[in-house]
């Protein structure tokens, strides 16, 4: 059901994408609930603020599969990878932003490569922000590794 000429290189960006994109919703959202559940309300609700943004690229990869002719088909979502802290979360979730990053890039440039210029900045647009994405998260993890303001110094006894 795709239109004539439209790129099957293309079409399997934007599948992968799409299960990607959806696998991020579940791993926020199930990360959301467990780091509540561990009373950590503001790192919660960051979380769930990441399941909406990655819910929106999902939304716009189904308009641009749509406008291409094509059904919509996340075709498997990654197991969720948890941890037993907010910063081992973090790490998985780094990981996983960088393979989106590595996607859109790819993407991107075969689009450039076939000439596709509205395929190139719909990738461009989406690489942008998951790179955004990747260094918050980054700089969320520097926080976690610094030490408070106040506090006693690994292996200090009183």
């Amino acid at each position: 059901m795709s239109y004539a000429g439209t790129d099957n290189r293309v079409l399997g960006y934007l599948g992968r994408a799409l299960s990607l994109e959806m696998s991020a919703v579940q791993l926020y959202m199930t990360q959301a609930r467990l780091v509540a559940a561990w009373g950590l309300a503001e790192p919660a609700e960051r979380l769930r603020s990441e399941a909406n943004e990655e819910m929106e690229h999902a939304e716009r990869i189904i308009a641009r599969m749509l406008s291409l002719g094509v059904a919509p088909n996340a075709s498997q979502l990654r197991p969720v990878r948890l941890g037993s802290s907010l910063q081992e979360l973090l790490q998985h979730n780094h990981a996983f932003e960088n393979e989106l990053v590595r996607l859109y890039d790819d993407a991107a440039r075969h689009c450039a490569r076939a000439g596709d210029d509205n395929g190139r900045m719909f990738f461009e647009k989406l690489l942008e922000e998951e790179r955004s994405h990747s260094q918050e998260l980054l700089e969320w993890l520097e926080t976690l590794r610094q030490p408070a303001v106040g506090a006693a110094p690994p292996g200090a006894v009183f």
